[in-house]
């Protein structure tokens, strides 16, 4: 794995050469330069003017940045500087800035970073530049960037030195810039709308909120065992209980699981609830979130992903989990779908999980998630989940055995999961003593006995509806990036060999 054309160490030794001659002299990472003019301001004010404008008219600019490329030219010479908002290029005469000074910048290397002063003109090749009248060396870089016309190939090294990836890769620093837009306008979406953000712990006595196995770390103080969140449902809900109608939190939950294209052991959720409503309701405001957001971090309610088009536009399709298993896979009637003996064969003969103890609810989840879920590409809700596996959901009024509770589906993959919040303590607890059962059997993601929980149901917690949506595969999607990894900023790695 080579990102360099020549020998690193040589180079770097090269620079820490430069760096100690600087220091010699004086103190090489100064403080006191002001930049007051960034590169995307300057080039959407004045790029498009005509050359002739800047004989009448001295715009006087300091800019700050990393030097991305430089051309010695004799007596003047062109250099690229980089800061947050882009690139604009600097035009170094030696008869401007002092035979010293720009005997200094010669021995400047591409990633150092300066300032400038000058007054902007536009070259002949029709190019935004500043008249440099002064420069200073900011900092020092030791490290040579990854060469121009390859970049940063490996894409291990990437998420690793994301640092780096940021440096050289417009499309990462795009896809950061889209991610804060995202949360931004994910946030404006519920604050417009009355919600309370609140913040909850993060290590927790009982994990709660999701079926997942936690992380687990000790407190010496207390001399006990904390569990790292795996949701901010249980606490959202407690907060309803003490009054508040509008809940939401948008932070970083835990899960101890895989690393794969969709899964990083941390990763950021926004989980919101509302009083009053029902999972129907919230369906409704999750289609006109995520269309408002794709509106507003994309331009148009119309993305695409990996080639594929995904339409916020259009009406999102709702059907129950029991008749999407019917309706794509041709031999499976409705009769078969309600019959646990005849489904759990189907499965078999198919080589899926078909455990011998499982409810119908579990072997319909399982036969879901095994042969629907990935055909899932346009936004799709799939609705009555079944009770065994929605531990916190209310239970829906014409059937006992299924819950008012939705998942939403893009480009087959869970983006949002939401229901009716059960708030009956009694049916809570039943449940808790279920989950409990299972973690005994060996379920290692089944929730534990949370006492206080139920304690605030007896409390009373209005009638209401709950939300989480999946913040980093939204993010995916809106940015047409592969895996998780590309979204999030320093994402978990595998120890490196």
């Amino acid at each position: 794995m080579t990102d360099q054309p020549q020998d690193e160490n040589q180079l770097i030794a090269q620079r820490r050469q430069k760096l100690q001659a600087l220091r010699e002299v004086g103190n090489p990472f100064p403080n006191d330069f002001r930049r007051e003019h960034e590169a995307a301001d300057l080039q959407r004010d004045y790029a498009s003017r005509d050359p002739e404008w800047f004989k009448g008219e001295q715009v006087e600019v300091s800019v700050a940045g990393r030097m991305m490329a430089k051309r010695v030219m004799g007596k003047a010479s062109f250099a690229s500087v980089q800061d947050t908002s882009g690139r604009i290029q600097l035009f170094v005469q030696r008869e401007a800035i002092g035979e010293e000074a720009y005997a200094a910048f010669k021995t400047l290397d591409v990633g150092d970073i300066v300032g400038a002063n000058g007054s902007l003109f536009i070259t002949q090749k029709g190019e935004l530049s500043v008249r440099v009248q002064s420069l200073r060396l900011l900092t020092k870089s030791l490290r040579p960037l990854p060469e121009k016309f390859h970049g940063m190939t490996d894409q291990e090294l990437r998420y690793r030195q994301r640092y780096v990836d940021l440096i050289v890769t417009q499309k990462s620093r795009d896809t950061f810039i889209k991610r804060a837009a995202t949360i931004d306008a994910m946030r404006r979406f519920l604050v417009d709308r009355g919600y309370l953000e609140i913040e909850s712990p993060m290590m927790q006595t009982i994990p709660g909120g999701a079926a997942a196995k936690p992380f687990v770390t000790h407190h010496n103080a207390l001399d006990r065992d904390l569990y790292l969140r795996v949701a901010q449902e249980l606490p959202i809900k407690r907060a309803l209980v003490g009054g508040f109608d509008r809940v939401f939190e948008l932070n970083r939950v835990f899960r101890n699981e895989g690393l794969s294209t969709r899964h990083n052991p941390e990763f950021t959720m926004m989980e919101c609830n509302e009083a009053y409503v029902d999972y129907v309701d919230y369906m409704d405001m999750t289609e006109h979130m995520l269309r408002h957001i794709a509106e507003t971090v994309c331009g148009s309610a119309c993305v695409t992903y990996q080639d594929e088009e995904v339409d916020f536009a259009k009406p999102f399709e709702r059907i129950t989990m029991r008749d999407a298993v019917v309706a794509y896979n041709d031999d499976v009637s409705e009769e078969l779908v309600d019959d646990a003996t005849a489904l759990a064969a189907w499965l078999k003969s198919r080589s899926l999980p078909a455990e011998a103890s499982a409810s119908l609810g579990e072997l319909q989840l399982v036969a879901f998630e095994e042969t629907v879920e990935d055909k899932l590409r346009q936004p799709t809700f799939i609705t009555q989940h079944p009770i065994e596996v929605s531990p916190l959901s209310r239970r829906a009024d014409d059937n006992p055995n299924l819950t008012d509770r939705f998942e939403l589906f893009i480009t087959g993959r869970e983006i949002a999961n939401g229901f009716s919040e059960l708030n009956d303590a009694e049916d809570q607890a039943e449940r808790f003593h279920d989950q409990v059962d299972r973690k005994d059997a060996g379920d290692e993601e089944a929730m534990y006995f949370d006492a206080d929980y139920v304690r605030a149901l007896e409390y009373g917690l209005p009638p209401n509806a709950g939300l989480g949506i999946g913040v980093d595969r939204l993010v995916m999607l809106l940015t047409d990036s592969a895996s998780i990894r590309d979204v999030i900023l320093f994402p978990h790695m595998r120890p490196e060999a």
